[in-house]
């Protein structure tokens, strides 16, 4: 019975809906064929997040491979150390003392993350709910991850978010219209607070205006294919693998017409 479950997990993995803290996880749906999308995440990666995050068990040379960046555009943009070739592994040169003593702990290497997660959901929400908490050492909170160790890397292009206790939200009709009031036709709200508001599905942050130098939707965008591009490191061949496969699955669907005549003929031979 153990090896059976061993087996459907593997054979049907379960994908998180909802974070550590509850709140309920965004949805994504990455694009592997997308190489603009794949190249705009590798960008954004190599100027935020390699100084403390690795991709250890990935190269740059296959990187720049399977994304369509010529070997001297790999290096000249998207590599920042001179001594670092092509080949090399996409480390960082943070020691593991200095890691410990500035965060707390050693940050994770992001190679399998999205595969460590379930599924993209996890970092995508995580990397949109940072909100301003002077209580933490770096300032930042997180709705994803309570009491989160590391700063907002992307700060400067989401801008601040604070966290609200209450929000005014719509009630809806049954249809799913948002509800008016019959003589002044204003909408009809109501005021959601706490874990209520959480449950809800809706995220008690707001925004502080002009506080990044992107905007909402245009911040969303970034954060779509830095998550696009983590979910291709975490099985970077799964594109071939799948071409392999429809091939195999072809040549077998072939292959069973004449093997099931064989197997006819020679049943009548010895039977």
């Amino acid at each position: 019975m153990r090896f059976l479950k061993i087996f459907l997990l593997l054979l049907f993995p379960v994908t998180v809906t909802a974070s550590e803290a509850g709140f309920p996880l965004y949805e994504m749906a990455p694009d592997l064929r997308d190489k603009a999308s794949l190249q705009r995440g590798a960008k954004t990666f190599m100027n935020y997040c390699i100084g403390c995050h690795t991709l250890k068990y990935q190269r740059y040379k296959r990187t720049a491979e399977d994304l369509g960046i010529s070997e001297s555009l790999m290096l000249e943009h998207l590599v920042f150390d001179p001594n670092t070739r092509i080949g090399d592994l996409i480390v960082n040169p943070l020691s593991t003392d200095n890691a410990k003593s500035w965060f707390g702990a050693i940050p994770p290497d992001l190679t399998l993350y999205t595969k460590l997660k379930g599924s993209p959901n996890y970092l995508y929400t995580y990397l949109l709910t940072f909100y301003e908490d002077p209580s933490r050492p770096f300032g930042a909170n997180n709705l994803v991850y309570e009491n989160v160790g590391m700063p907002h890397a992307l700060l400067e292009l989401q801008g601040v978010q604070q966290r609200r206790d209450c929000k005014e939200v719509a009630r809806f009709n049954p249809n799913g219209s948002a509800m008016r009031n019959p003589v002044t036709f204003e909408y009809i709200t109501r005021t959601l607070c706490g874990d209520e508001l959480i449950e809800s599905g809706i995220s008690p942050l707001e925004l502080v205006q002009g506080s990044g130098a992107l905007s909402d939707e245009d911040y969303r965008k970034v954060i779509y294919d830095l998550t696009n591009f983590l979910y291709y490191m975490g099985d970077p061949s799964q594109l071939e693998r799948e071409r392999i496969g429809g091939w195999v699955l072809l040549f077998l669907a072939f292959f069973f017409v004449p093997a099931y005549l064989l197997g006819r003929e020679y049943k009548k031979a010895f039977h």
